[in-house]
């Protein structure tokens, strides 16, 4: 558990962090280390043997699949000891998604079965519910799929046109409607699903199992990627659901929804993570093996490069994630403390931080993609081969961009989210705005440098918030209730919050182990942060840049420039002479091992 439990989701913007308030992965105790090496061997003996046998959906083999998983407790991590788990902490939740990650298709049935197939009855299930149903899911006797989806609601979800209606008898609702990219669909004993009761505004879930007649199903979607995922259409038609089987409340489906995915945007993040891990060790090792002009690949510039920015931003997305994970589970210990449900505690620590799941869900999906495509271009030729292990590794990849709610909508999100809380006075986002804009009229403090270690680093990430302050103060002052329609701008500064949010955690992380580790053993993750942060200058000026034009004009434009111009200024630091060392690494131990 990290020092913190104050801190509110989104803060992170206006305030500074010490490194002793956050959670670093080399923290994780030896139980956890023990969670995920069992994690890491089951994939190595069951799944990473069976991959094109997976992908061709060999009958019965990925239900075998979930069934060992859960006989080893893999699927019961976070199901509370009373119904037969293990009840651990969110953050090792995160562990175990990480560790599974590169599991592909098996990864994507496994979290979909744990999260978004189990969590809406963990959490919102009342007590019979919950006994009937959590322990088998939990052992993995029953699977679970969830069905929000339909053809014409995708990210707008409350627009589901699926219908339930009570019977004459007022004993079951009769659900009507077609789901869509339904993952383990074709296999699943129980579906969350979401309709809408007669002329109801809001969705609401129920509990349905299949057994319960009425459910038809298209054939397995034909799909680019994570082709061993049973993905299917499912159409309901006059379905009787038992009135005992909705869950929670009349019309609460929507918030359901959106709880939880806010866990499935930052269990997404966690999976990439693994996923990225082995795609690098993989590109590593054919480096080392590679040989061209007589020399492994492994000893030129450019390769070295590409090695080192793809360790780089995973440590870097790395380090957010658990960050992140760890705040979440502070903030539920401190609402269970002061007498909250534990069940309703978990759903609010996870709202508390649903600006940084968005954060992660975006910049994890996006550093896989950024992965396996320079994982295929180390390969050459082969990575475009699907006799060699990139070629699946960048299909599967491309998923995430897409659901867990898109990257865009995601993006949008993150301001909306900031946004609203500041209006509720939950945040107070428009001081220290104003403060910023103040500071442009006045003359730079030149004083004296400090210098402490990570001392200047931590002055650009302090002026990279400005920046990014400077330019959502001045959207809000200019325009004020058309700012929502505005999407390329609000994109621009979802942009400069997620990029300063990651380069803070990264940098965070070094400093926590230098003050712990030394500086010889910290060397390393201080490069890799601060090769991160320097890169992160340049993209918060251009999107800062690209959001000013947008809306400002005149003096008042060439003043705010002018501050974005001081905010994204930085001494020179030699990034190739860092990631050199990061490549060396990589190369002598011929994995990632960060």
């Amino acid at each position: 558990m990290s020092n913190n439990t104050t801190i509110k989701g989104g803060e992170f913007v206006i305030k500074e962090t010490p490194y002793t308030d956050i959670f670093i992965p080399e923290e994780f105790d030896e139980e956890a280390q023990m969670i995920r090496q069992t994690c890491l061997d089951f994939l190595d003996t069951e799944v990473l043997n069976k991959l094109d046998a997976i992908d061709a959906q060999e009958e019965g083999l990925m239900q075998s699949l979930l069934d060992k998983s859960g006989e080893l407790g893999m699927l019961g991590v976070s199901i509370p000891d009373e119904y037969g788990g293990f009840g651990k902490s969110f953050n090792t939740s995160m562990l175990v998604a990480d560790a599974v990650g590169g599991g592909f298709s098996f990864a994507v049935a496994l979290s979909a079965h744990t999260g978004i197939g189990t969590l809406p009855i963990l959490y919102y299930g009342n007590p019979e519910q919950k006994a009937k149903y959590i322990p088998k899911l939990g052992t993995g006797e029953w699977k679970a799929a969830y069905c929000l989806t339909e053809p014409n609601s995708g990210s707008d979800a409350n627009s589901g046109r699926t219908s339930a209606k009570l019977n004459a008898e007022g004993t079951h609702y009769l659900i009507n409607g077609q789901k869509m990219w339904i993952t383990n669909g074709g296999f699943a004993d129980i579906f969350i699903v979401f309709a809408k009761i007669d002329d109801d505004k809001n969705l609401t879930a129920f509990i349905v199992e299949k057994d319960f007649g009425g459910i038809t199903m298209n054939p397995e979607e034909h799909k680019l990627g994570i082709k061993g995922s049973s993905t299917r259409q499912i159409f309901f038609n006059d379905c009787p659901v038992p009135v005992e089987n909705m869950l929670s409340e009349r019309e609460n489906g929507f918030k359901i929804a959106v709880n939880i995915l806010n866990i499935g945007r930052i269990k997404l993040g966690a999976a990439t993570i693994g996923s990225a891990r082995s795609v690098i060790s993989r590109a590593v090792n054919y480096a080392n093996e590679r040989v061209q002009f007589n020399l492994p690949i492994s000893k030129f510039g450019a390769i070295r490069y590409k090695l080192a920015e793809m360790a780089t931003r995973l440590f870097a997305t790395e380090s957010a994630a658990y960050r992140a994970g760890q705040n979440i589970d502070d903030a539920y210990d401190a609402l269970v403390a002061g007498g909250m449900d534990e069940a309703k505690a978990k759903l609010k620590s996870v709202e508390q931080f649903a600006i940084e799941c968005a954060i992660i869900k975006v910049w994890c999906s996006e550093m896989l993609d950024y992965v396996v495509d320079e994982g295929v271009q180390i390969y050459g030729g082969m990575g475009y081969s699907a006799e060699a292990p990139m070629e699946r590794a960048y299909r599967d990849s491309r998923i995430n961009r897409i659901f867990e709610g898109t990257n865009e909508v995601n993006r949008l999100l993150v301001v909306d989210m900031l946004l609203k809380r500041a209006m509720k006075g939950e945040l107070d986002l428009m001081g220290p705005a104003q403060a910023v804009a103040s500071e442009l009229m006045s003359i730079p403090d030149f004083g004296e440098e400090d210098d402490k270690p990570f001392a200047a680093e931590k002055k650009i990430i302090a002026n990279l918030k400005k920046a990014g302050l400077l330019v959502a103060g001045a959207a809000v002052q200019k325009l004020m209730m058309s700012l929502a329609k505005e999407q390329e701008i609000l994109m621009n500064i979802a942009d400069v919050i997620g990029y300063v949010y990651v380069a803070e955690s990264v940098l965070l992380r070094a400093e926590k182990l230098y003050y712990t580790k030394g500086e010889e053993a910290s060397s390393l993750a201080t490069d890799m942060a601060r090769v991160y942060l320097y890169t992160t200058i340049d993209k918060v000026n251009v999107a800062a840049k690209e959001a000013l034009y947008s809306f400002g004009e005149g003096d008042e434009l060439n003043m705010m420039l002018v501050g974005i111009r001081r905010f994204t200024k930085a001494q020179p630091f030699n990034v190739k002479e860092a990631r050199q060392r990061i490549a060396r690494k990589l190369i002598e131990e011929n994995k990632y091992c960060f």
